[in-house]
């Protein structure tokens, strides 16, 4: 009963398409960045390394390397400040969580491409 009263209420502030990416994918967060009055959309690009959660608190974290520094973003799916995700390729894992990645640098960090009907093509 308490689910179901809960998943009512969420229910209206999920998104009504949300696209599809997986773990070790490379994707395009467009998050919209409030500065002041301002208002502006970024672009954070980088490998999925974790989703978690389930409805309304359903969340996926991405990784990329910039200036040999690793930086990690936590996105919640369904929130009104991340206007689109791309998936830009898609990679082959055969983990859940690809935490491992912290430990690599340099070319250790790419992941194999997959190859079957669930490729992103451009």
């Amino acid at each position: 009963m308490k689910t179901a009263l809960l998943d009512s209420v969420e229910g209206k502030c999920l998104k009504k398409k949300v696209p599809h990416f997986e773990i070790g994918d490379i994707v395009d967060v467009h998050c919209r960045i409030k500065e002041g009055d301002k208002e502006r959309v970024q672009i954070f690009t980088g490998t999925v390394i974790s989703r978690k959660g389930r409805g309304i608190n359903e969340n996926f974290t991405v990784r990329r390397i910039v200036n040999n520094e690793g930086i990690e973003r936590i996105f919640p799916i369904h929130s009104p400040n991340i206007i689109d995700i791309k998936a830009v390729r898609s990679g082959r894992t055969r983990r859940a969580k690809l935490y491992y990645l912290r430990e690599r640098t340099g070319k250790a960090v790419k992941l194999s491409q997959r190859h079957s009907e669930h490729t992103v093509s451009k």
